[in-house]
């Protein structure tokens, strides 16, 4: 099981995204989304990192993207961002049965939710206006190839995580996995930072977390 220690840094006193995401690239702690599970099947490998860093209240994430060719067909929050090219962030606190969903797609298109199991869970609804989402793409040539490199930038605030008022992130011991995966991009690929041992591709599998532990 993969361990990650997240750094506490004051991301809030910084005025822009840009200097958000700068803040990131210094002092964010640092997760390869490299393994591919599926080889036989789904043998496509992209350069795929997250940064991570909180301030108490809010998760930050920064997840970079080299060289996919894109899809993007999802517009709608709720919708089916798992088909376009996605990047996913799953957790489960300490010692809760249920964990949290959060996938984003290239447009910023998210999908949020609370499960018990896979296809077992409702939307987070409540939660959806409070998690910042900001994205750039990239577009290029490789040969007569059309790819981008892109970029998905992510607050996540605690209580979209399933902490109370009176919590603080400082401190805690979050069993996640950070995923890229793009189920109907020309390129089908499945992604995560920590390994899953299963025959097929199913991201909604807590034993296979790792740990983030919240400085």
């Amino acid at each position: 099981m993969r361990t990650l220690q997240v750094p506490k840094q004051n991301v809030s006193q910084l005025e822009t995204v840009f200097d958000k995401i700068k803040m990131l690239h210094e002092a964010g702690a640092e997760a390869p989304v490299n393994q591919v599970n599926w080889k036989n099947d789904f043998p496509k490998s992209l350069p795929v990192t997250v940064r991570v860093a909180h301030d108490g209240e809010t998760l930050y994430l920064y997840y970079m993207i080299i060289g996919e060719a894109v899809r993007a067909a999802n517009t709608e929050d709720f919708g089916s961002v798992w088909e376009d090219s996605c990047v996913e962030f799953f957790m489960q606190r300490e010692g809760e049965t249920i964990y949290r969903n959060f996938e984003c797609n290239v447009l910023g298109v998210l999908l949020s939710r609370q499960n018990q199991a896979k296809g077992k869970g409702e939307d987070q609804t409540r939660e959806m206006s409070s998690i910042f989402r900001y994205g750039t793409v990239c577009h290029r040539y490789e040969g007569d190839r059309q790819v981008s490199d892109w970029s998905m930038y992510l607050e996540i605030p605690k209580s979209a995580m399933g902490f109370g008022p009176q919590e603080s992130l400082s401190g805690q011991k979050i069993r996640a996995n950070f995923y890229k995966c793009g189920d109907e991009t020309p390129e089908p690929h499945f992604l995560s930072w920590n390994p899953i041992d299963l025959p097929k591709p199913n991201f909604h599998v807590p034993q296979f977390f790792g740990q983030l532990e919240l400085e």
